[in-house]
């Protein structure tokens, strides 16, 4: 029987790729839930093709368009953030793959989770705001956590079959984005598109500014260290330009694994919906003698100060890292909207992170509240 698998964040990049795992390995699994923010047209596609028992769609016009095309249908139609939370609740899926973009994936991820279902989490940001709450929710439902990241896929990996106590670090490789050798006195003029421009990874607006500004491997410590449970100073950034090698673990008798491939996020998607299986795939498979040099350098931490205010953030605990990651989903939307520099992204967010009301072990509820506080002061920032 094939598994049952829900996707959330369906129209985004990491969705559209799932559904092409999800077509190739059609004997494998089946699509049972999509959800959406407001591609109608996307979402009306991929129900007419996969047939879910259920859709839901944030946007209420968007809702109206895929409630009277999908009529005839005999497919449940959900409306609002309720709609999602709703489907991440439902227990009748072997597995949900959490592509929301940002911290609108947290609560679906505990949803889920509680419900006593797996997760394959794309959605970095549920760890890095409750972590803690995210944990104590598996303990008591014995559900699971597969990383989608190709970083923290490439661990996972790499980890398989060692004694955890013979590890001495976790490497997580980058990329280094488009600015790697950028003059630092010219990231005031950086444009949108500038940073829009991906050297290696095609990914969605967010997590491309994220890979710009190298916020998102900072994040990516904070996801390894409630993944994986090694400490911060375990935990190492390597930048590697060509994004072959995506990332490894350095073991005690200073042998080094790593795991290679292809920058496709389908590889990794793949390997969180059918682990521990490396099933056949029909996507560009690696080939040593055209890829290149592969090179190595260390992270500037002047050049990108959001993968230090992560690591501080982690070193703070509590509150520390919801803080800054709430407040990095709003900076980046105000970059997007061309409202302030590239350069006020990882001010903003130093200021938010030091400033917020620090709670040791916040509840949903204080992570709510956080939330709104977040929102109001990114927003005031002139």
């Amino acid at each position: 029987m094939p598994k049952q698998i829900s996707i959330l964040g369906s129209t985004g990049s990491i969705g559209v790729n799932a559904l092409k795992v999800a077509d190739h390995l059609a004997d494998e699994l089946e699509v049972v839930y999509l959800s959406a923010h407001s591609n109608s047209i996307l979402l009306i596609e991929q129900a007419k093709k996969f047939n879910p028992r259920a859709v839901a769609i944030v946007d209420p016009d968007a809702y109206q368009k895929v409630k009277k095309t999908l009529r005839t249908k005999n497919i449940e139609i959900l409306e609002g953030r309720e709609g999602i939370l709703d489907l991440a609740s439902r227990s009748d899926v072997d597995i949900m793959l959490n592509g929301l973009v940002g911290a609108a994936g947290m609560e679906p991820t505990l949803n889920a989770i509680s419900a006593g279902v797996d997760v394959a989490l794309s959605n970095k940001e549920s760890l890095v705001m409750a972590g803690e709450i995210i944990q104590s929710a598996m303990k008591r439902s014995g559900a699971k956590l597969f990383p989608v990241d190709s970083e923290h896929s490439a661990i996972w990996q790499c980890i398989t079959g060692e004694n955890i106590n013979d590890i001495r670090s976790l490497i997580l490789t980058g990329s280094g984005g488009p600015f790697r050798n950028r003059p630092l006195d010219t990231f005031q003029d950086i444009s949108v598109e500038d940073a829009l421009k991906h050297p290696n990874w095609d990914m969605g607006k967010k997590i491309t500014i994220d890979s710009a500004t190298m916020m998102n491997k900072g994040l990516e410590v904070i996801e390894a260290f409630w993944l994986f449970d090694f400490s911060y100073d375990e935990i190492k950034i390597v930048i590697h330009p060509q994004s072959i090698i995506h990332s490894m673990i350095e073991l005690k008798d200073g042998a080094v694994k790593a795991q290679l491939g292809v920058p496709d996020m389908k590889v990794p998607i793949q390997y969180a919906l059918t682990h521990q299986r490396h099933l056949s795939a029909p996507w560009e498979q690696m080939d040593f003698f055209t890829c290149g040099d592969l090179t190595f350098q260390e992270p500037d931490f002047e050049r990108f100060p959001c993968i230090s205010l992560a690591f501080e953030s982690l070193k703070n605990m509590g509150t520390a890292p919801a803080a800054l990651n709430l407040s990095n989903d709003y900076t980046v939307q105000r970059f997007l909207d061309k409202e302030i520099k590239f350069t006020d992204i990882p001010r903003i967010n130093e200021m938010i992170m030091n400033s917020h009301n620090w709670i040791e072990h916040p509840t949903l509820e204080d992570l709510k509240d956080l939330d709104g506080w977040v929102y109001k002061t990114v927003f005031n920032f002139h």
